[in-house]
């Protein structure tokens, strides 16, 4: 056997460059798992199921294993803590049919979320990858409530959706998911090793994935790599270590508008190198090109922080204002693309970006936990008049207080006239003094792109298109699923439903 590090040197360069002309292609390469003798490799430990990351993904991935009689699960993450990226996420779980749902009146369907995403997606999503997790949402979602997880009594309607089906946790981030899921891990006996750094595949010698290689004693960022040891996999190994938002190399070579001068919603460790390695052992890389910012960014914090979930939140019933013009520029809650396409088009005179102010009457604002925080940390504003809130942004007065008459009627009415914003979770919430405003900017959030996946969360080989054996993927890093615009709050459901799904392939076969 050998690792991957011995196929082609170049391949790595021809992956990071393609796409510069902003194509969004799916692209197939010559498969390179190449084998060799078992002999070559010295095998330092053993497990029945290999798990690298502990995201929504890895986690789920690992519950379901145990409770399909797996005896020995590891879960490898090369940061300190565990949760990766999921845990500081905004909690957002879009689930149809749901309690709630039955609860609140609400008609869905797995079909209807679908459709919404097929919508968002522009045409070029995965129907059948969409559904499945669709259907299996709900199922995803009981898996957190025996964890233990909390979420509001009340349903959400982000950006996109026909209809609210997003529950959120009551600590309005992922970590109320994956600290229950870390927590029935450790119940189950799955052994969870950090700093432990992804580094390779190795394959036997018919051509399957028996194992990888790890570094442990790895300290992100500090350069130092720690000690390599290789890790057999009696079922295969589950690739679960999400996107790559935060390295500006590759995502400006899949969108040059997307260079170090754009800010990220991820944290500094979300930087693809397990993504190029299934690329160099011949995984398909799709949809690379489609890489999603987050109109609820702020440009006045680092980072998700607290604006995200605030403005998640608060969009439905607010109004987001260009300074220059003191009137509305888009429907606050159409899909995140949309609104992260006409945030950009607010410039000042000389071309620089004029974020725009998002307001909302503080009645309204301060059902949501994160607005304390928000004007806590000086990255939210609180106005007792109009004419307070107008000279602070420099925005013309007469034509904000018509804005917000004309947007009141439309309250009124049910019907949004301008941009034709859905108006249910607006009902009876009116534009009124004292009101609190942010500053909105997009961030780079979600990579849509990754390796190509089956719906039984199986890697597509590039050259035979049958699934590499022993080779699994799930979560951000497999592409293709979303198209060319995730809705909100789907990513924990695609993570989720793909994990389990991932240890249920590897359980049969």
């Amino acid at each position: 056997m050998k690792d991957s590090k011995g196929h082609q040197a170049d391949r790595r360069k021809f992956l990071i460059g393609m796409g510069v002309a902003g194509a969004a292609v799916t692209l197939a390469g010559p498969a390179l798992a190449t084998t060799s003798c078992k002999s070559d490799v010295r095998w330092d430990q053993e497990h029945e199921v290999v798990i690298i990351g502990s995201g929504f993904a890895g986690l789920a991935a690992a519950i379901q294993a145990k409770r399909l009689g797996a005896k020995d699960v590891v879960i490898y993450d090369k940061m300190p803590v565990l949760g990766g990226n999921s845990a500081f996420n905004g909690g957002l779980f879009a689930v149809p049919n749901s309690p709630l749902q039955k609860k609140e009146g609400v008609t869905d369907s797995p079909e209807i979320m679908t459709k919404d995403q097929l919508k968002a997606g522009r045409g070029v999503a995965d129907k059948e990858l969409l559904k499945h997790v669709a259907t299996r949402a709900k199922e995803a979602l009981q898996m957190t409530l025996d964890a233990g997880s909390e979420y509001f009594p009340y349903l959400q309607q982000l950006g996109g959706h026909s209809v609210p089906r997003t529950y959120q946790t009551t600590v309005a981030c992922g970590a109320g998911i994956t600290q229950p899921l870390i927590k029935e891990c450790r119940r189950l006996g799955v052994r969870l090793v950090t700093r432990a750094k992804f580094d390779s595949l190795i394959f036997d010698d018919k051509g399957k994935v028996a194992g990888a290689k790890i570094f442990e004693g790895y300290y992100f960022g500090r350069g130092k790599e720690g000690s390599a040891i290789n890790v057999r996999s009696q079922r295969g190994v589950l690739i679960a270590t999400g996107g790559f938002a935060r390295n500006v190399g590759l995502r400006s070579a899949q969108d040059p508008t997307l260079t170090e001068e754009v800010g990220s919603t991820n944290l500094p460790h979300a930087t693809g190198e397990a993504l190029l390695e299934l690329f160099d052992v011949g995984a398909v890389p799709v949809h690379m090109a489609y890489i999603q910012t987050g109109p609820w960014a702020s440009p006045d914090e680092d980072g998700f922080g607290y604006v995200s979930n605030y403005s998640i939140y608060n969009f439905a019933h607010s109004i987001s204002v260009y300074p220059k013009t003191g009137r509305r520029f888009m429907n606050e809650i159409a899909d995140r693309k949309t609104r992260a396409d006409a945030e950009l088009t607010c410039r000042d005179d000389d071309g620089k970006p004029l974020p725009p102010v998002t307001i909302t009457s503080y009645e309204h604002a301060k059902e949501h936990p994160t607005m304390k925080k928000v004007l806590k940390y000086g990255v939210g504003w609180k106005f007792d008049t109009l004419e307070e809130l107008a000279a602070h942004f420099n925005i013309p007065l007469a034509p904000l207080k018509k804005q917000i008459d004309e947007y009141n009627g439309y309250v009124k009415a049910g019907v949004d006239k301008q941009f034709g914003k859905p108006m249910k979770k607006a009902k009876g919430k009116y534009l009124k003094a004292p009101f609190v405003t942010v500053r909105n900017w997009p961030k780079v959030h979600y990579c849509q792109g990754g390796a190509k996946i089956d719906l039984k969360a199986r890697v597509i080989d590039s050259t035979t298109w049958k699934p590499i054996p022993g080779l699994y993927a799930a979560g951000e890093v497999a592409g293709g699923m979303h198209g060319v615009s995730r809705l909100g709050s789907c990513s924990i459901p695609d993570c989720m439903v793909m994990g389990m799904t991932a240890a249920e392939t590897m359980m049969k076969g």
